[in-house]
């Protein structure tokens, strides 16, 4: 079931078009034009030795705040990274107060958003959410066919991270664009999952931090962007934007007894 739909009464923010983060639409060649996916598999391409820890703020120099929401969000990032896989109920307590658990049964993936973003509609967007505070902090997924059937006959994580920072420097609107984090983890039922976090510096917009993600399945792929002004990111910003990156995954329903 959808959560926070804009029909449902929820504010609707200001339309305005919606473009997928083009370096990432570029590399991996979609378009409603060509409905596969055209791809070279790199025959000699060196994965770094990154994982989802790596999108984990562990510095301890800054003392912790008590707050409600920086508590929340810290429980969150532990159970998602399974260092507090007993913790189900909290879970679902956090979920209400801090997100909202979004599922496209049609499309089969779901994810987290921030209580404060409201679903949008956007084209080109399989679906689109916007903060309603400031609606260029947003996240997006789109989901195209391609013929791979898995993310690893395409490159391993590196090399896609390196082909999306060579894209997004080749647009006229980017002054500089680096690799912040690249990661893979493993999503529901061992489902492969790359993970990107980088930094944009553009004429439009100014300077973006992106969380992104990507995987296969039935022979389509599932990309997310979760884009937000760095100004920079604090600590509870960046759990939270984080918390969204690692809880995107294939959506499989449970069988009715």
């Amino acid at each position: 079931m959808r959560i926070g739909s804009a029909r449902e009464g929820q504010k609707k923010l200001v339309s305005h078009k919606f473009i997928y983060p083009m370096a990432l639409r570029t590399f991996f060649c979609i378009s409603t034009q060509l409905p596969y996916l055209q791809i070279n598999t790199p025959k000699n391409s060196l994965s770094l030795p990154f994982s989802k820890s790596s999108f984990l703020n562990t510095n301890t120099s800054k003392p912790f705040s008590s707050t409600k929401r920086t508590l929340n969000l810290a429980i969150l990032s532990l159970i998602i990274s399974g260092s507090l896989p007993n913790f189900q109920n909290s879970i679902l307590a956090i979920e209400l107060d801090q997100f909202q658990r979004y599922t496209d049964s049609k499309e089969a993936f779901t994810l987290l958003r921030p209580s404060s973003y409201v679903m949008v509609d956007k084209a080109g967007a399989t679906v689109f959410f916007a903060d309603v505070n400031k609606e260029t902090n947003n996240i997006g997924v789109v989901v195209n066919p391609v013929r791979l059937t898995s993310l690893a006959e395409f490159g391993t994580p590196q090399f896609v991270a390196d082909k999306l920072i060579q894209a997004e420097k080749r647009k006229e609107s980017t002054k500089d664009a680096e690799v912040i984090g690249v990661g893979e983890r493993s999503g529901h039922g061992g489902l492969q999952i790359y993970e990107f976090e980088y930094k944009v510096d553009s004429t439009r917009g100014g300077i973006k931090r992106i969380f992104s993600a990507a995987f296969v399945a039935s022979n389509k792929l599932y990309l997310l962007n979760i884009s937000h002004s760095d100004t920079p990111l604090d600590t509870p910003t960046r759990t939270m934007l984080q918390n969204v990156l690692h809880s995107f995954d294939i959506y499989t329903p449970h069988p009715i007894p």
